[in-house]
């Protein structure tokens, strides 16, 4: 097959003649590039975004993106939440009313507005399960 042949069976532009190539830049400053950070450098930045307006120009500052400064700060959180123990919180008492209305429901629990109705067949790592998300702070 000819050169004008393969040219106009690979031209999906019809009546168009082929363009020439242009010049291509590579770009090689940031493509690919992966810092490690310390983590004396994500502590330091993270306190300094606690007393910042505006996040985007610190993460300019530091050369960084704002979602990986919103990631530190998040995984931040989660480390300070998992290191309270529940020793640290304090315990809740609840008023628990039994029912007679049914026959099915065995107990009731009432935490902050919300009532539970725990039947006699319900099994008890259910029931705790519920009982704890509702004892949980939102």
């Amino acid at each position: 097959m000819d050169d004008d042949a393969l040219r106009t069976a690979l031209d999906t532009r019809t009546g168009v003649d082929p363009e020439p190539v242009r010049r291509i830049e590579v770009l090689s400053g940031m493509v690919g590039r992966r810092r490690s950070w310390s983590l004396e450098q994500k502590l330091a930045i993270v306190a300094e975004a606690q007393h910042c307006d505006n996040m985007t120009e610190l993460a300019r500052r530091h050369d960084i993106r704002t979602s990986q400064l919103y990631t530190w700060r998040r995984e931040l959180r989660y480390a300070l939440e998992a290191q309270r123990s529940p020793a640290d919180a304090e315990p809740m008492f609840v008023p628990v009313v039994a029912s007679s209305r049914r026959d099915d429901i065995a107990i009731e629990v009432e935490i902050d507005g919300a009532v539970v109705r725990i039947a006699r067949t319900a099994k008890a790592d259910l029931a705790a399960a519920v009982v704890q998300a509702l004892r949980s702070p939102r």
